[in-house]
């Protein structure tokens, strides 16, 4: 016990590397992954870089599995929602109490995320920040061109997109994968049905939800918003469809708060540029995600630098400087809007008014909703209805039984 505790002792003998797993390969991302670099390596730890692309981060879980299975983890890894507790359960993860008592982290993270970034009373892993998924971005110079203004209500949005059509723009910009079809679904169910139908349906699984008429009436509208995507659309990442809409060739984007990196790395300001706005219906609500780094077990030597890298993740300074070039707000509740912008300052008094009121939802789109195979289930079934596969009513009927046999 002596010698690990010298072990955990973070001073110059930690002065080694990290290596981390992740998929911050985005301008905008990979700009806020510095910041951490940055901050690591003033205090003489290094990084060893190991991004796998891919937003949704699918290739790099199969990455990581191949490193584990070969008894070679890596020092951390960027893991949101289920995926931390599949890998808890698997005993694959470090336990991080002794350091979350010092920095008392749960005094500072919402009850909301500590639900991923513990684990049977274990911190696993350091939460870097809220994400919400149910934003809406948009150009204001398109905007103002078709002579519209940011919608608050669908019928607005509706019309908005329709006069954004007739004046020759793109009305929504778009990138055809299912985690992004998905990422629409999460705001027009919670839109369509509210709190309490979004959290049975697509947080508690209930069959009677998920075979509702208002689940038909959620279908029927993403075949709406389909009519309002470009042809081009199969396979194009998010941040090539944030592209369309800082360069002005479309005017709207349903997208997480990711896509706010992407206006600040193009030099726009909200407000002067773009602007963001809760998807239309889902004004008091946060479907949130969150990225952490998971702690893998590792062997001693390692230790000193695993929990140095901790530390300065849920560092109150390094949380805001982190969270204002990435886009979303931090995950400690004690860190002040100083220094955001109008979308970061928004996403931090949502985030805490969401948490007062119980409207702090985990997205399903992004892996806090349900487990990994039911939000699969969700996947093929929005994908294949918003690629024209089926009509609404079946659509209903398919994800019914695709999440009974992912149960």
């Amino acid at each position: 016990m002596l010698a690990l505790s010298a072990v955990l002792t973070v001073g110059t003998a930690a002065a080694q590397d990290v290596e981390v797993l992740h998929w911050w390969t985005a301008g905008g991302e990979a700009a806020a992954l510095q910041v951490l670099k940055e901050d690591l390596r003033q205090q003489g730890v290094g990084w060893k870089d190991m991004p796998v692309a891919g937003g949704g981060g699918t290739q790099a879980m199969t990455v990581l599995r191949a490193r584990v299975t070969a008894g070679n983890p890596p020092t951390a890894v960027q893991l949101m929602g289920f995926d931390l507790q599949d890998w808890a359960k698997e005993g694959a993860l470090a336990d991080l109490n002794e350091l979350a008592r010092e920095e008392r982290w749960d005094e500072v993270i919402p009850p909301a995320l500590q639900r991923f970034a513990k684990y049977d009373g274990k911190w696993i892993a350091a939460p870097v920040n809220f994400h919400s998924s149910n934003w809406l971005w948009a150009n204001k110079a398109v905007l103002a061109a078709a002579g519209v203004a940011m919608p608050s209500t669908w019928d607005e949005l509706i019309a908005a997109l329709e006069k954004v059509r007739r004046a020759g723009k793109i009305p929504l910009a778009h990138g055809g994968q299912p985690w992004q079809e998905a990422t629409m679904f999460d705001s027009v169910a919670f839109a369509t049905g509210g709190a309490e139908f979004y959290r049975r349906a697509l947080l508690d699984l209930d069959p009677e939800a998920l075979s509702s008429s208002t689940m038909q009436t959620v279908f029927e509208r993403m075949a709406e918003l389909r009519k309002y995507v470009d042809d081009n659309f199969s396979g194009r990442d998010w941040n090539l469809a944030t592209a369309m809409v800082v360069n002005g060739s479309a005017a709207f984007q349903i997208m997480g708060d990711w896509a706010k990196g992407e206006f600040q790395r193009a030099g726009q300001v909200p407000g002067r540029d773009f602007l963001c706005a809760r998807f239309p219906g889902t004004q008091g609500a946060v479907l949130f995600n969150s990225d952490q780094f998971a702690m893998f077990a590792v062997d001693a030597a390692q230790l000193p630098a695993q929990r140095a890298l901790a530390k300065v993740i849920m560092g109150p300074t390094f949380q805001a400087a982190f969270n204002i070039v990435k886009g979303s707000v931090p995950a400690r509740s004690d860190v002040p809007g100083d220094g955001f912008d109008d979308c970061g300052r928004q996403g931090i008094a949502d985030v805490a008014a969401a948490s007062g009121r119980g409207t702090l939802l985990g997205s399903m789109s992004q892996g806090h909703g349900v487990p990994a195979a039911a939000k699969n289930a969700f996947y093929d079934v929005i994908t294949a209805h918003f690629n024209g596969e089926y009509d609404a009513a079946t659509a209903v009927e398919e994800l019914v039984l695709a999440i009974e046999l992912a149960q």
